[in-house]
């Protein structure tokens, strides 16, 4: 579950699905209810943020220097993007909180992961027609009514099977970013929602705390989800910067004929 975790959130194929599916797939013993569940994916989110802040530390130092040096009224590129993240983590969160309740009814079901997985997978293939279709720029071509729309696909992987690296990518490249610019505003906005999915239920985690006898388990867990995370970004970053057309492709197919299996077997 941990690596699972660390590549999936990533990768543009869906976390929460493939936490569905592949699971009830191999017949995993998984108890949700268990006692030591909640804390054991609190430490996976934030093992999976720790990784993204590691990777992504000079652009997160840029652009916290760059909010330091506007302090005055100067306006600079880094402030600007600074505050466009804020703004595009804005709509997941209160879409997240006000439809929790109605949201979460689908966590667990498997053809809903199923589905949706296949929704994803033509969903990329989309982003790669909006790429070939819409002028290519850098993340200084972003405007904030971009952003905001960044922010509202983002909000679409509280639906298991629809992946949000996957969504805010394709619409990155709708707003017209390419790859590279696209996976990178992705990933840095991937880190505060990430972050604070953990972090929400760490004064659950206090009051109920760990179990003993499964620290060291949940803490080794918490360091695999970071590794693949790390690793995970290491590669896509490599993959999107070198490719110019169809990079969604493979990971469309992917989740198109994973999607399939899974409806098929189960």
């Amino acid at each position: 579950m941990a690596i699972l975790q660390g590549v999936t959130e990533l990768f543009p194929i869906s976390s929460l699905g493939h936490s569905v599916l592949v699971p009830a797939m191999l017949h995993w013993p998984l108890n949700r209810d268990a006692p030591w569940f909640l804390p054991f994916i609190v430490v996976l989110h934030l093992g999976t943020a720790t990784a993204l802040l590691a990777y992504f530390w000079r652009d997160w130092w840029q652009l916290l220097n760059g909010l330091w040096r506007a302090r005055g009224g100067a306006g600079n590129a880094e402030a600007r993007l600074f505050w466009m993240l804020v703004a595009g983590t804005i709509p997941a969160g209160l879409i997240g909180l006000a439809l929790h309740h109605q949201i979460s009814r689908l966590f667990g079901l498997f053809w809903v992961a199923g589905i949706f997985l296949m929704v994803n997978g033509l969903m990329l293939l989309l982003g790669d027609t909006l790429k070939r279709r819409t002028p290519n720029g850098g993340l200084d071509s972003l405007t904030w009514g971009k952003v905001l729309a960044i922010g509202l696909a983002q909000s679409l992987a509280l639906i298991p099977g629809l992946s949000r690296s996957g969504a805010t990518l394709v619409a990155g490249l709708g707003a017209g970013l390419d790859y590279a610019a696209s996976a990178r505003f992705s990933f840095l906005l991937a880190t505060p929602i990430i972050a604070a999915a953990g972090v929400l239920e760490v004064p659950k985690l206090l009051h109920h705390g760990i179990p003993g006898g499964l620290v060291h388990v949940i803490v080794l867990a918490g360091l695999l989800a970071g590794i693949f995370a790390w690793l995970s970004t290491w590669f896509l970053m490599r993959w999107f910067s070198g490719h110019e057309v169809s990079a969604l492709r493979p990971y469309a197919i992917y989740c198109l004929a994973f999607g399939a299996l899974a409806l098929w077997v189960g």
